[in-house]
């Protein structure tokens, strides 16, 4: 699944482990399109193998005084990718069963329930991006709802991809743990609504 290597590949990534941003943005270029590719077949989403290679690009760029020490380092993209792609997978898996629980514990129209659980899911997330700091937010919601490329959202508020990039992925940190703290809450709303309603009945 590696691709070839860069015919230069070996200086641009001795000058990324030198903090040498230009270098590491060649690097970012040659290898992006083929690991989203790669991870696309894994997950099925092409927001979730966007999110996975950005985090994989950040990973590298924050340990990037050992790239000198990586042979294949199209190779250690690959594993890191699909690492992060059945992490992902393994937690999509642990949510459906925590929705299915909701489901039998609800009982009543199954398909209702677990639409009601993906509307409370929704909900829960966009309180997370009403948490963000503003400036967060609004890219955000550029990229995920007016799905805008980075290039363009760069172009329309005035900052360098790069910046657009480090947003989202903070954003997307963000909101996965803020959804994480609040996930028991939510199952309590849920299950404690059908005791609501009789109670008010």
């Amino acid at each position: 699944m590696a691709i070839a290597p860069l015919p230069n590949e070996s200086e641009l990534l001795r000058r990324t482990s030198e903090g040498d941003k230009r270098a590491f943005t060649v690097l970012f270029d040659a290898h992006y399109k083929s690991l989203g590719s790669y991870v696309y077949k894994l997950t099925e989403s092409m927001e979730s193998a966007e999110e996975i290679v950005q985090e994989v690009f950040i990973k590298v760029w924050l340990k990037k005084e050992e790239l000198t020490r990586i042979n294949n380092f199209s190779a250690y993209l690959f594993v890191l990718c699909k690492n992060k792609a059945l992490n992902h997978l393994r937690q999509l898996a642990s949510q459906t069963l925590r929705f299915q629980a909701w489901e039998k514990e609800l009982g009543s129209d199954p398909q209702a329930d677990v639409e009601d659980h993906y509307e409370n899911f929704r909900v829960l997330i966009e309180q997370a991006i009403d948490h963000l700091p503003e400036q967060q937010q609004k890219i955000y919601r550029l990229s995920r709802h007016e799905r805008l490329k980075y290039t363009e959202i760069a172009k329309e508020l005035q900052l360098s991809p790069e910046t657009v990039k480090k947003h989202i992925y903070l954003a997307t940190k963000t909101i996965k743990e803020y959804v994480k703290n609040n996930m028991d809450e939510m199952v309590m709303l849920i299950l404690m609504s059908p005791l609501i309603f009789l109670k008010n009945f």
